[in-house]
């Protein structure tokens, strides 16, 4: 007889369903536990824990052959969370459950050497591929919580003798419920930054259309403030984007005790970070910061000193919104659409206010030489940061604050919403629209048209900087509340893209000055 249990392997923070088959012959005197179907050690070392953990509940394998196929055999399978499902599917062969306790269920748990289960990964996006398909979840009481948000049926099981209890009636499992919703504003306000206005109106328009922001400024003058305050300027996540975060961050192993959070997600990896840590890989592949920034913040500091193959591994996934691990035998796609805020220091020495550097110019040019061309390309907003004077310090806290911004951000992304409500976008959003939508929703009035047309050759901009300038220009007019775009929404736009970084660093001068007078 072959006894069969459902559970899963995971394709990126999709969950592919896997036929646990057991089949127990006769192989004579000579005891043989075999596991076939392209799995990793982990699922190889099962044998073992689940020999322990029947010896802990006083059963013994019976000597004869155990086979164990892990269905398609082509799929890889990797990971702890097969122990369970290997471990119900010998029972039922070894007739200690009855033969139909297994059909209807999918399960998964790492078995501990006492017959325990332990808590995994990926349950939330496992318990809902089961209930797409009609089936009950079984998984470790830890987390069951998570997978209760799949809406399906979900048992929380402590043990393996706590399951065989239940099967036998002798002690009623219930199902599990869901974690808790949180929704935590932040507590970092706008106003804990004095001066900066014109920085703080920039991370405003970022946060209204979705754009990308690079802040150059001296040390201290207040980059990682407004960093860190842009996630209280965003909606909250609503229920597809919680979802698609919550499964990413489940196959991350990141999701506690199943409680999500409908906060926006801001990551922000040191410098050090290799190119698989930012964009997702290792033995396992396991997803990288910009996914678990997805429908989020990703914050770049000291951005030269980023690897630089780990920093333009980041072109791909800011244009496409998702990214791709490539492997021998398969490829795996994780979702990335995060919004990239990036600050750095205009030379490695960071001169401070009223100083020059004194490897001027060349430290300059090498250091921001580290961030290639298509790179820079691809951020819409590019500003200079000044540094704070002690006169700005003493100055009382500024009236207008998080709360305030907040609100023209949710009402200009409401008019993004309206707008592209029948358009195939993976946010509504202007920064992800597409060149034919500008032209539908972005044409600019003819002042605008010809200011563009001028600074574009002026400024030498990129077919792909010219398409990101309209799309900020359409943010700036929908926090205006204006249907056009006209002239000035044009040239607050283009003041907000570096065109000679030297030269405004070298002059200490706030570069959206100089680009307002050049428009």
């Amino acid at each position: 007889m072959v006894a069969r249990i459902v559970t899963f392997a995971f394709d990126g923070a999709k969950a592919v369903r896997v036929d646990v088959q057991v089949q127990i012959t006769d192989g004579g005197s000579q005891f043989f536990f075999g596991v076939v179907g392209l799995a990793d050690k982990a699922v190889g070392e099962s044998r073992e824990r689940v020999r322990a953990a029947f010896s802990a509940m006083g059963l013994a394998l019976p000597s004869k052959r155990i086979l164990v196929n892990l269905s398609p055999a082509d799929l890889p399978k990797e990971g702890s969370h097969y122990d369970a499902p290997i471990a119900l599917a010998v029972l039922g062969a070894m007739g200690v459950l009855p033969s139909d306790a297994l059909e209807g269920l999918a399960c998964m748990g790492e078995l501990g050497l006492d017959g325990a289960w332990l808590p995994i990964i990926g349950a939330l996006p496992a318990a809902i591929a089961a209930n797409e398909e009609g089936l009950s979840f079984i998984c470790p009481q830890e987390s069951a919580p998570e997978a209760a948000w799949s809406g399906g049926r979900v048992l929380g099981v402590k043990s393996l003798m706590g399951f065989i209890n239940h099967v036998r009636g002798l002690n009623i499992i219930d199902s599990a419920k869901a974690g808790e919703l949180l929704d935590n504003p932040s507590n970092l306000d706008l106003r804990d930054v004095r001066g900066q206005d014109q920085a703080k109106r920039t991370l405003e328009v970022a946060a209204a259309g979705g754009h990308n922001l690079l802040m150059v400024g001296p040390p201290g003058s207040g980059k990682s403030m407004l960093a860190q305050r842009l996630p209280g300027l965003l909606p909250p996540l609503n229920a597809r984007e919680l979802l698609e975060v919550s499964m990413i961050h489940s196959v991350a192993g990141i999701l506690g005790r199943g409680t999500l959070s409908r906060t926006r997600p801001f990551r922000a990896p040191h410098h050090s970070a290799s190119m698989a840590a930012l964009t997702g890989g290792g033995n396992r592949a396991k997803p990288g910061e910009v996914s678990l920034a997805h429908h989020g913040v990703l914050f770049l500091d000291e951005l030269p000193e980023f690897g630089v193959q780990a920093l333009d591994a980041l072109r791909q996934p800011i244009e496409t919104g998702e990214v791709v691990v490539a492997r021998a035998n398969r490829h795996i796609t994780y979702a990335a659409r995060f919004q990239l805020i990036a600050a750095m220091n205009p030379c490695r020495c960071g001169a401070p206010q009223g100083r020059t550097c004194g490897k001027a110019p060349n430290c300059m040019a090498n250091y921001q030489g580290r961030i290639s061309g298509p790179m820079l390309d691809r951020i819409d907003l590019q500003i200079d940061i000044p540094a704070v004077l002690v006169s700005d310090l003493s100055l009382p806290a500024p009236q207008e604050g998080t709360k305030e911004v907040a609100a023209r951000v949710a009402l200009a992304r409401e008019i993004q919403a309206e707008r592209y409500k029948d358009e195939d976008l993976s946010a509504p959003l202007n920064v992800v629209i597409s060149n034919s939508l500008l032209d539908k929703y972005a044409a600019p009035d003819a002042a605008g048209h010809a200011l563009l047309t001028k600074a574009a050759d002026a400024m030498r901009l990129s077919a792909r900087a010219y398409h990101r300038t309209l799309k900020v220009a359409r943010t700036i007019a929908d926090l205006d509340g204006e249907v056009a775009v006209r002239r000035i929404h044009i040239a607050e736009a283009l003041a907000y893209r570096r065109n000679d970084p030297m030269e405004n660093a070298i002059g200490n001068t706030p570069f959206f000055e100089t680009a307002k007078q050049k428009a």
